[in-house]
């Protein structure tokens, strides 16, 4: 068994709404069958024996057609594997391809890297039980557990990712830690651990800095104890001295409770707690201890939204075990664990243990009496091993004013604020308790889910404050694919969208641009340029073209759009590659936007395309029809059920709502269609009228952006432009299958000529059907042919193109010239020599935008000749 590729499908994608590894598997003849490796289930079984059944289980993809083979079993322990090792995944599903003993593997993640992973270990299990070698499955499922711990959101982050969702907030994350976006282009807002965008900078300086944080809420009138920064450690002691022990010994910038020590009084105890702090800063603070339980209010926004007791990692003792073996007991706790990502940490008996249980006059080996409370630390640090109990319902209202206004004297939007007092039930003033620390990105898992009491609902707060009620961080999305069009149908829709003074940003085969600034080059209609636009913070608009190379590679880069348009697709391109054989199966691709359509969002369809038609019936959301004939059935039969269409009629764009017409606009006010004259370029604009109308736009701009549209070289390279060349029209298109020459023989054929001329290459990654049915096309229609050998053969052998081309002008009724030339503006040039007035040249272009400037160069020093 061989795995020949393996992707990672972020998005929405071929195989379901889910993210996926998905992997090309080779098997031998021997292994396309288990039933032919005898003792394989019993060897796996062995090895792995929560393994469910192979091929059809639980939660998995359907049965195979056909006998279960080792690709099978690859699928059923990568899926078992992640969800033995705590991972939240559920589908898996295994095809066999076009090509014998080749199959697709698709297996569920939740974290790519553990994914990844998961269909190695897999694949070294699978080949453990054919070869009957060892494999370890506990130190599998401990390296998957391990990964995934250290990939997956911690508690705190991940519950503000939690309550995004529940909202419908979009969110990704930008990098493998904890920074998040939430919401797409201009209404993105990001959170880094419980961390939001809009925090200062400066107040987290502040807050970092305990002297400074204390001299402020001093000065605001808020209670905090008195201290001051120490410059070593015979100074830690005279502070003590001047304060009153006992006190506080901590770094002045600090977090989480590194280094910091509280009711010491002696002096061995001050100096021991001054080395301590400095192993995690340069400059010590000594305070007064304010004597009282430890307690952590949760500031988000302008409101205290939870409260917890903490108190110090300690054991219980039984009269018979160890203080040592009381921690290790304590530790077996499911709930603590070494990190944050678990909602208690393990305790430690480190220096600063040992050193608390010494004033106890206590050791590791000490056994304390039944009952008797050991204190393992003088703080109360869930990241040091200690425990909360939710107040959050206790709370007096002035402490929670006091609160807040401590936040709000920092500046910290979300804060977490230390208090020492003997009850919250009371005022800090009346028990004469105070605010010890400040604290910016502060832990939120004593409050999600303390150790005793009801959790509390902080993700959702954090939400609540980062977004107004009803707020998505959405712009809309409109996702256009097919097969020919979608270049064109993407910039007419921005350029319609722009000219409402939204900034668009928009990614087709010619780059990504947002408000009209081009930011990427190159064909960028996949995932990766669509997530540059959604990450843009200028876009307020997004118009994607969705190529079928990028959803099989990556899947969708959003997780719905409001308006998907599927142009047309004809009898197909690109098929052969990718497993991808017959039109159905391309459309099973390109159905993906249509599959992932919001709610309440429109799927736009060419109902003359009967493969486009079908797709009607996967919408999430309503369906609106376009064709030039109104009486075309489904259109008809659709707008006779009360639903929108778009048709022609007596040389107009209508829109309709059933019976009800919603607009009607000249053809002659859409340049594009050169007066309804060219009919591709006029199912083009009814594809964009009606994506326009489905996303919300007035339709007096709807038809402002129509009629402004101009397609050249500058708004729409490649894409039909016309040139006059000496009295001859030429146009430049990139065409680039058969359908879409079937469409330009079309067009052109409306405008007069004299003699028709054409220059033409092909692709090598197409079909040999494809690249001869191209040149039959055209055989009948031009009187001369230049065809010439592109930049990128594409894995075929120099002069193959060529070949099959001039094979499918064999026996062409009208064509009498054909000439071979080697590179492209060599043979454009030699078209444009032979051109005389009233002649009609097609370029069919490569290098589009090099192609383009090539052609104007020679039409401008053509001119400059004539002037001359």
């Amino acid at each position: 068994m061989k795995l020949t590729r393996i992707r990672a499908l972020r998005g929405p994608n071929l195989w379901s709404r889910r993210t996926s590894i998905e992997a090309i598997v080779e098997c031998e003849p021997g292994e396309r069958s288990l039933a032919s490796i005898p003792g394989f289930a019993d060897r796996l079984a062995a090895r792995f024996p929560a393994l469910g059944p192979i091929g059809g289980s639980a939660g998995a993809g359907a049965a195979p057609a056909g006998p279960a083979s080792l690709a099978h079993a690859l699928e059923a322990c990568a899926l078992a594997l992640q969800s033995r090792a705590g991972c939240p995944v559920a589908f898996s599903r295994t095809v066999a391809t076009n090509e014998a003993g080749v199959y697709q593997v698709v297996v569920e993640y939740t974290e790519e890297a553990v994914g990844r992973l998961a269909m190695s270990l897999a694949q070294e299990l699978c080949e453990a039980a054919r070869d009957d070698a060892p494999f370890d499955t506990a130190a599998a499922l401990g390296r998957l557990a391990e990964l995934d711990e250290d990939e997956r959101l911690g508690p705190s982050t991940g519950s503000i990712v939690d309550a995004a969702v529940a909202r419908g907030i979009p969110y990704r994350r930008l990098t493998s830690g904890s920074l998040v976006q939430f919401g797409w282009g201009s209404r993105q807002r990001r959170i880094q651990a419980a961390e939001i965008d809009r925090t200062s900078a400066i107040a987290e300086s502040i807050a970092q800095d305990k002297d400074l944080t204390k001299a402020l809420l001093h000065g605001a009138g808020i209670p905090v104890p008195l201290g001051r920064p120490v410059e070593d450690a015979e100074d830690a002691w005279r502070a003590a001295c001047e304060i009153g022990t006992p006190v506080v010994v901590k770094p002045r910038h600090g977090n989480q409770g590194k280094g910091v020590a509280v009711d010491v009084s002696s002096r061995e105890q001050v100096l021991a707690a001054y080395a301590a702090a400095r192993e995690h800063g340069s400059e010590i603070l000594v305070e007064k201890y304010l004597p009282g339980q430890d307690f952590r209010l949760l500031v988000v926004g302008d409101r205290l939204v939870a409260a917890a007791r903490r108190d110090p990692p300690l054991v219980v003792g039984d009269g018979v075990s160890t203080i040592r073996q009381l921690v290790d007991q304590v530790n077996t706790d499911p709930r603590r664990g070494d990190g944050h990502a678990t909602p208690l940490t393990r305790i430690r008996l480190d220096d600063i243990a040992l050193a608390r249980l010494a004033t106890q006059h206590y050791t590791p080996e000490s056994v304390p009496a039944r009952g008797e409370r050991v204190v393992l630390r003088n703080n109360a640090n869930l990241s040091t091993g200690g425990s909360a109990t939710d107040v959050t319902d206790e709370v007096h209202p002035e402490l929670a004013a006091r609160v807040v206004a401590a936040a709000q004297t920092v500046g910290l939007d979300i804060c977490g604020v230390d208090v020492v007092c003997t009850t919250v039930r009371e005022p800090l003033e009346a028990q004469g308790g105070g605010i010890v620390e400040v604290n910016a990105a502060p832990g939120l898992r004593m409050h999600l889910t303390p150790s005793f009491g009801k959790g509390r609902a902080v993700g959702e707060a954090v939400i609540d404050t980062m977004f107004a009620a009803g707020d998505d961080g959405r712009i809309p999305i409109v996702a256009v694919t097919g097969n020919n069009g979608k270049t064109t149908t993407v910039r007419l829709l921005a350029h319609i969208a722009g000219g409402t003074g939204k900034r668009v940003g928009m990614t087709n085969s010619d780059g990504v641009y947002v408000a009209g600034e081009r930011i990427d080059t190159g064909d960028c209609s996949g995932p990766r340029s669509a997530r540059s636009v959604l990450m843009h913070p200028d876009a307020d608009f997004a118009v994607l073209e969705t190529a079928r190379g990028g959803i099989l590679r990556e899947g969708l880069a959003f997780d719905r759009c409001d308006v998907a348009v599927v142009t047309n697709l004809g009898i197909g391109d690109h098929l052969g590659m990718n497993y991808i054989s017959t039109v159905d199966e391309l459309a099973t691709v390109k159905r993906v936007i249509v599959e992932n359509v919001a709610p309440h969002g429109t799927a736009v369809l060419n109902a003359a395309d009967p493969v486009v038609a079908k797709m009607a019936g996967y919408c999430p959301g309503s369906v609106t029809f376009f064709a030039v004939d109104p009486a075309q059935p489904v259109l008809a039969s659709h707008r006779a059920a009360g639903k929108r269409v778009v048709f022609v009629e007596r040389g107009h764009l209508v829109a309709a709502e059933g019976d009800a017409i919603v607009r009607r606009i000249p053809l002659a006010d859409v340049p594009l269609t050169r007066n309804g004259t060219i009919p591709f370029q006029v199912e083009n604009a009814m594809a964009a009228m009606a994506g326009a109308w489905g996303v919300g736009l007035e339709w007096d701009a709807i038809a402002a952006g129509l009629r402004s549209f101009v397609n050249d070289a500058r708004t729409a390279p490649g894409r039909f432009n016309v040139y006059d060349h000496n009295g001859a029209t030429v146009i430049a298109d990139y065409g680039h299958n058969p359908d879409a020459i079937e469409a330009l023989v079309r067009a052109v054929e409306a405008m007069p000529a004299k003699r028709r001329h054409v220059v033409i290459s092909g692709a090598g990654d197409r079909r040999d059907e494809d690249l001869r049915r191209q040149t039959q096309i055209l055989g009948s229609s031009f009187d001369a042919v230049v065809l010439y050998e592109d930049a990128c053969q594409r894995g075929r052998a120099e002069g193959e193109v060529l070949a099959l081309l001039r094979e499918g002008l064999a026996g062409a009724s009208r064509t009498r010239e054909v000439d071979e030339i080697r590179g492209e503006f060599l043979a454009i040039d030699t078209a444009l020599a032979r051109l005389q007035p009233g002649d009609l040249c097609l370029v069919l272009v490569d290098q589009v935008e090099e192609a383009l400037a090539h052609l104007e160069q020679r039409i401008a020093e053509q001119r400059v000749a004539q002037a001359a």
